[in-house]
């Protein structure tokens, strides 16, 4: 097969499962912008409402954070005039592909990721299908745009690559060249944000402790009173990165300032090497609440009108539809389906 020049073309989305945090900031939002304003591969930005309902969710409160978290990438400044930003259930092709990926999957490749083990546990038999099956949407919700770039953090990359893998066997099965591999994007400082409680954790809005999170909605002295107490060691910031190595909090901490400050790790240690944490902690906070203030105001102001968030989320779907159908369409053809 030779091979086919696909566009350029960014797909990626968040849960809207409540509580965005400084981590989805930093690892998702910062970076759609970025590749946004780089101008150079359309951008798809979904909030998949789909994966949320793998577990039970309280349709009120669903519909609330899907508009939430579409105020929240509107606040980080996605454009939907420049992206396209839609919650997956109005874009039918999402689920209507994850079927026929269904069926090119196989159950040990679902059964080998971490994540369905991980939120499963030790109760797989209570755990719903839409759980075990719902990285065929993931790969769905890619491929439904032959997206050619994703940027995932780290703990995605699995679900990348079955993404990868189920395009290249229907490719294969097909004997087609109709599918791209898609290629993960994963760069920049910052991109896995860890628990300000415990450097080995990641940052989550389902831990406990609220001390652990940025949370969008923590106001200037919230975020000052959570970076002072973070969790740190007793040793002063060292002249370079790579000493921070064996030190996860500390490490943690220089990573969210170079990502806030959008500078190297390198040159953050060459400007704050050698101080104390009484000293860079309030530079910290400083920083974060001059990047996050004007977009929690901003992201207040749209919820305030969820008529207009739910206008802007129906032009996408629309600008959706008109890429995902005819791939769809096509999909089905090769596969032998009929069409009136």
């Amino acid at each position: 097969m030779t091979g086919t020049a696909f566009t350029p073309r960014v797909f990626s989305g968040i849960q809207p499962s409540g509580g965005l945090t400084l981590g989805n900031y930093l690892g998702a939002l910062k970076r759609f912008v970025d590749m946004q304003d780089a101008g150079t591969h359309e951008c798809v930005y979904c909030l998949v409402d789909l994966h949320a309902i793998t577990v039970w969710q309280n349709p009120d409160d669903l519909r609330k954070q899907t508009r939430e978290a579409a105020a929240a990438f509107m606040a980080a400044g996605v454009d939907p005039a420049r992206s396209v930003l839609f919650n997956q259930s109005q874009a039918p092709a999402h689920a209507q592909l994850a079927w026929a990926f269904n069926c090119v999957a196989r159950m040990g490749w679902m059964g080998r990721m971490t994540q369905w083990k991980d939120k499963a546990g030790k109760n797989s038999e209570q755990a719903s299908l839409g759980l075990f099956a719902y990285p065929a949407l993931m790969a769905a919700d890619i491929l439904a745009y032959h997206a050619t770039h994703v940027p995932v953090g780290e703990d995605q990359k699995q679900h990348l690559e079955l993404t990868r893998d189920i395009a290249a066997k229907f490719n294969h099965d097909f004997g087609v060249d109709f599918f791209p591999i898609t290629e993960p994007v994963i760069d920049g400082p910052a991109t896995r944000v860890m628990s300000l409680r415990d450097g080995t954790k990641k940052m989550s809005k389902s831990d406990p402790s609220d001390m652990s999170r940025i949370n969008f909605s923590d106001d200037a002295d919230k975020i000052a009173q959570k970076f002072r107490k973070a969790r740190t060691d007793p040793e002063p910031l060292p002249a370079t990165y790579a000493e921070l190595k064996d030190r996860p909090e500390a490490r943690n901490l220089i990573d969210i300032y170079a990502a806030l400050a959008a500078k190297s790790t390198d040159a953050v240690m060459a400007e704050v090497g050698g101080q104390g944490w009484g000293q860079f902690k309030p530079h910290l906070a400083e920083v974060a609440v001059e990047v996050l203030s004007p977009m929690t105001g901003e992201m207040n102001r749209f919820m305030d009108d969820p008529a207009e968030i739910d206008r802007i989320l129906g032009e996408g779907s629309a600008k959706a539809r008109e890429i995902s159908e005819p791939i769809l369409a096509k999909t089905y053809e090769i596969m032998g389906m009929i069409a009136s």
